[in-house]
């Protein structure tokens, strides 16, 4: 199992400042997999228990796994920020009464800037075949804001990723190297859009059939 230092966990603490967010989770998953997954960040439920992907979303995303044949041990999965983004909002009890509580929200270009060292350094020590991207923010992490998964999603991309060349950096630079990577929706997607429930299905199928030529005889 492969895990990001202490030291580099705590680069990320810190370079996060005063940014509205809490915790840390861990990416999580073997070396050398088949599969990396890079989501967009924790949840509520995901800070609990520090493990990535287990909520309602998580769910979902174990069914697709299921589906061409893998399980959670078999993937590394991460997000492009560790930390949990929130924003307060005012919930309504059933007794009427209303309660200020954190909600969750999409992490700003500065907090994904500031965990980039530690999605660079997973995905350069993890070494997956291949890479997929759940939803918009970890596919423009890698490829940029010119990329939308509703146009890309389930299309297989060979190309160099975005990543920090120094700490200090404020803009990304382009890996030498190139990866190969499938963007499909996130996971959650579906409970907005249930329309996009056979597109999520097509697209992890195409990530079945794109592992399974990677590790057949020709490959």
């Amino acid at each position: 199992m492969y895990r990001i230092s202490e030291e580099l966990a705590e680069l990320g603490r810190r370079r996060m400042g005063d940014a509205p967010v809490e915790g840390f989770v861990y990416g999580q998953g073997p070396e050398k997999p088949e599969l990396m997954l890079i989501g967009e960040a924790p949840g509520e439920f995901e800070l609990v228990d520090g493990i990535p992907f287990i909520g309602r979303a998580g769910k979902e995303l174990m069914k697709s796994l299921a589906s061409i044949g893998l399980r959670r041990e078999d993937v590394y999965i991460t997000s492009a920020v560790r930390s949990r983004p929130y924003r307060w909002g005012t919930k309504k009890e059933r007794d009427g009464t209303l309660t200020e509580r954190k909600y969750n929200r999409a992490p700003t270009a500065k907090e994904i800037l500031a965990h980039a060292p530690l999605l660079d350094a997973e995905m350069r020590e993890v070494g997956p075949k291949l890479i997929v991207t759940l939803g918009n923010i970890g596919l423009q992490r890698l490829l940029g804001k010119g990329y939308k998964v509703s146009d890309v999603h389930g299309k297989l991309i060979e190309a160099p990723v975005q990543y920090l060349a120094d700490p200090d950096d404020v803009t990304y630079s382009l890996t030498e190297d190139v990866r190969t990577i499938i963007p499909t929706f996130h996971p959650a997607s579906v409970f907005y859009n249930p329309s996009l429930r056979a597109e999520v299905e097509e697209d992890w199928q195409t990530i079945g059939r794109a592992l399974r030529r990677s590790t057949g005889p020709a490959g």
